[in-house]
């Protein structure tokens, strides 16, 4: 059943937080990334081909001084392929294997909770890599402390919710939401989790938990599609109507005219909880709504345009003539991002599973 939240859904990201300042630059017409890559990048088989497919958009500090595992940066590859990245089959494999071999793990380095692997700061497209060893003594901590109340997949009971779905634990990293809620002293069998598991208990059964969240997203026991017509179309109407603020941009005479007849309930479902995969496009036949964003320099022009890429450091867009422009980000430099979606991405976090059933059950009226 497709009701998890907003962090289960994002695609894997490459990890956004560099440290250090940063000054004040004028736009450019193309990215000068390539150029820095060539003169840091260790020298190996396979740099070339990391320049020719990642270069032209990210410096070589994106990678450097990382050190990660080769299934991370395989993980991080795959993220960047999901993106847009162009490139053959075996090339990004030969990026993976340049990075792999020259940017393994520091000796004795592993990911801290609340930290990105690497040790950055985490950044809201971070993902956290499941350690397998972890999530099996994660499990036993779980069997003993939470089955009782969140069932044997954590998929909740009548005595407690459903954590794939838990916003504390989709937000978690390594421990570093589920611990301080722990610690506020949640009840479980015998006492209170938060004072008889230690930092390390905590963090693999971090690891359990995210490993629960990836079975329900890929191959685990809820990938199939089940019945989702089990809601009230009437209280879906008034959610539509009033709390979910949906008639603001909808119609159901309007743009939503008919949608029942174009798709089926999973994938009604599916559409209004992430438009940004085809939305209610009239039969795919136009693309998604970009992201824009407007960029201001202090005592220069506003320059709008498609957004390519933002972080807290650098923002990057094509204007209307598809030209690259791109800034650093200093307290000179004002940006306004314009998401038409930000809506849907906001209710992601407000939905209850009662609210997106009844919404498919009154969306499947729409005939």
């Amino acid at each position: 059943m497709a009701t998890t939240r907003r962090r289960c859904l994002l695609s894997i990201a490459l990890v956004t937080a560099m440290a250090g300042c940063v000054t004040a630059q004028a736009p450019v017409a193309r990215p000068p990334a390539a150029g820095s890559a060539k003169q840091q990048l260790p020298d190996a088989p396979g740099k070339e081909t990391f320049q020719k497919i990642c270069g032209s958009c990210h410096s070589a500090q994106i990678v450097l001084g990382r050190g990660m595992t080769r299934e991370q940066w395989s993980e991080l590859v795959s993220g960047m392929i999901s993106r847009g990245a162009k490139g053959t089959q075996s090339q990004f494999a030969e990026v993976v294997d340049y990075l792999a071999t020259n940017l393994p793990p520091k000796e004795g380095a592993a990911p801290a909770a609340g930290k990105a692997l690497g040790g950055f700061t985490m950044g809201p497209d971070d993902k956290q890599i499941v350690d397998s060893a972890a999530a099996a003594r994660g499990k036993a901590l779980y069997s003993a402390q939470c089955v009782t109340c969140h069932g044997p997949l954590a998929r909740g009971s009548d005595n407690g919710p459903d954590l794939v779905r838990s916003v504390t634990v989709l937000h978690d990293r390594y421990g570093s939401t589920i611990g301080p809620f722990l610690h506020q002293g949640h009840p479980a069998p015998g006492g209170t989790a938060g004072t008889s598991l230690t930092d390390e208990q905590i963090k693999d059964l971090s690891h359990f938990l995210h490993q629960q969240v990836d079975d329900t997203l890929r191959s685990g026991p809820y990938s199939k599609v089940l019945n989702v017509l089990t809601g009230d179309p009437k209280a879906g109407e008034a959610y539509f109507m009033g709390a979910g603020g949906c008639n603001a941009c909808h119609s159901p005479t309007g743009d939503l005219a008919g949608v029942a007849a174009k798709y089926d309930p999973p994938t009604l479902q599916q559409r209004f909880l992430f438009p940004r995969t085809g939305g209610f496009n009239r039969g795919n036949a136009t693309p998604p709504k970009p992201v824009t964003v407007t960029v201001t320099v202090a005592g220069g022009p506003a320059v709008s345009g498609v957004l390519d890429q933002i972080d807290d450091f650098n923002v990057s867009l094509r204007d209307a003539s598809g030209e690259y422009r791109s800034w650093k980000r200093t307290p000179a430099v004002k940006v306004e991002k314009n998401d038409p979606y930000a809506a849907h991405a906001e209710l992601l976090d407000k939905y209850t599973d009662k609210d997106i059933h009844d919404m498919v059950a009154y969306l499947e009226t729409l005939k």
